[in-house]
């Protein structure tokens, strides 16, 4: 009997390990896929920025321009990085975690299986007891009784071992697994971000060197442009800087007299 509750305290950590794992390593494929998704969706919308940056280039001055159209191309060019970071997530990061799902349903299978032979060990043996101590001289049927323990304990040991060493390979595949999933994570974060950072420094040195005066001159010629002929100009071979003189009221009375005689 004590080989029997070694077993079942065997099969407790098996459980616990196969349930520990499936909780933690689906809210990990959960979490991971949500991220990859949010990251393609961050460069859709970076990819709409980009079109808005040159349809906005295209209505402004040169100097502008070209510093925006600029700005937007290292802006698309982070996207194709982060293109390639959301494909990389997915079939390093997300789709490994995915099979975990097959490797928990088969590690399950094994331990149900080892669960049904500890109660066939389990019933046999209580069949025993029963015969002993009802029919304690019937060493027949007593016998046949220890027979059948005899077996269902080889077959318990034997399952036993089996899923030792299916557990066994399966948290050692785990950990292996884990430590490699992660590390391609971070791997694939920090080249994404190594290479963003490279684009982004281009970018900020573009408008940097963007300098708004000429834009502006040329913005002032345009306004004049349309706008100078309606300033008031003054007569040909007259200076508005003299001062006009003042008549007396005498001699332009009779200066408009004469007008109209």
């Amino acid at each position: 009997m004590n080989i029997v509750l070694s077993r079942d305290g065997q099969v407790r950590v098996m459980e616990d390990t196969v349930a520990h794992a499936e909780k933690h390593f689906g809210q990990f494929c959960s979490l991971l896929a949500a991220y990859t998704r949010r990251t393609a969706r961050l460069r859709d919308k970076a990819d709409q920025l980009v079109r808005q940056l040159f349809a906005f280039a295209n209505t402004e001055g040169p100097g502008l321009r070209a510093a925006m159209k600029d700005f937007a191309e290292d802006l698309a060019k982070v996207q194709d990085y982060r293109q390639a970071e959301v494909e990389r997530l997915e079939n390093k990061v997300v789709n490994p975690l995915k099979l975990y799902g097959a490797h928990i349903k088969q590690t399950r299978a094994e331990i149900k299986k080892l669960k049904r032979a500890q109660n066939n060990e389990i019933k046999q043996l209580q069949k025993l007891e029963k015969l002993r101590q009802k029919s304690p001289s019937d060493r027949q049927m007593i016998g046949q009784a220890e027979t059948s323990v005899q077996r269902a304990s080889a077959d318990a040991s034997r399952t036993t071992r089996q899923l030792e060493a299916a557990v066994g390979t399966f948290q050692r595949q785990k950990l292996k697994d884990l430590q490699k999933i992660f590390s391609d994570f971070v791997t694939i974060e920090m080249v994404f971000h190594a290479k963003a950072v490279e684009v982004y420094s281009g970018a900020f040195q573009t408008l940097e060197n963007y300098h708004p005066e000429q834009d502006l001159q040329d913005f002032t010629a345009k306004m004049q442009g349309l706008y100078g002929h309606h300033a008031a100009r003054p007569l040909a071979g007259s200076d508005p800087s003299l001062p006009v003189p003042w008549l007396p009221t005498s001699q332009v009375s009779a200066w408009v007299g004469g007008l109209i005689l």
